[in-house]
């Protein structure tokens, strides 16, 4: 059983550029590095971890912004820190910060993060927790804010040869996103993955 946190950061979520909002509060345990948070974060929105993903914090007298994410060696510019070697308290240290989470570089999908709180853990929950949040996660490879647009217009017809490829194209995705309602959205389904289990899964570990 795993060991309780003895202080927990609390977060909201927020995906930007899309309507109906998409947003969610996490708490996770101070404890965490990147690659943690970063999978605490996808569980949370809903996303399945299939693309690239990185943290960006812009700083007051630095031209470009600190990235933590995955290095890759085929763009290094700004270099990205490992996440796995960052603790979220080395850059989560004043209230109402604000960071950038960036996830399918393709997509283009941005998220900001808002620090809200550093507290002390219930004995009874179980850490990471979602406690709130609201909307559906887009369904992944949409084609990020302006193709999710075009699927909701698309849907909103309910007739057509537009709306029932679209129809097909959820049903059949990886993931069953059919039917598809962009508010929905309960916290209580929200089931987090062991992060260690997630790194060997990603790099091929174990």
């Amino acid at each position: 059983m795993a060991r309780s946190p003895k202080v927990v950061y609390q977060f909201k979520i927020t995906l930007q550029e899309i309507d109906p909002p998409v947003w969610r509060r996490i708490q996770i345990p101070a404890t965490y590095d990147f690659w943690q948070f970063h999978v605490a974060i996808q569980d949370a929105m809903g996303w399945l971890d299939y693309h690239l993903h990185s943290f960006e914090l812009t700083q007051k007298f630095r031209r470009k912004p600190t990235v933590i994410g995955i290095p890759d060696p085929d763009w290094n510019d700004p270099p990205t820190i490992p996440g796995w070697t960052v603790k979220v308290t080395d850059v989560f240290q004043e209230l109402g910060q604000r960071m950038t989470y960036n996830y399918d570089f393709g997509d283009g999908w941005r998220h900001e993060i808002l620090f809200e709180g550093m507290l002390l853990p219930s004995s009874d929950t179980k850490y990471p927790v979602c406690l709130a949040g609201g909307g559906a996660c887009p369904p992944e490879d949409c084609g990020g804010p302006s193709g999710y647009e075009e699927m909701l217009t698309i849907l909103k017809t309910g007739k057509g040869k537009a709306f029932q490829e679209m129809k097909d194209w959820l049903e059949h995705h990886q993931k069953c996103y059919w039917p598809f309602d962009p508010r929905a959205f309960d916290p209580a389904s929200v089931r987090f993955d062991n992060p260690k289990k997630r790194f060997k899964t990603a790099f091929k570990k174990g």
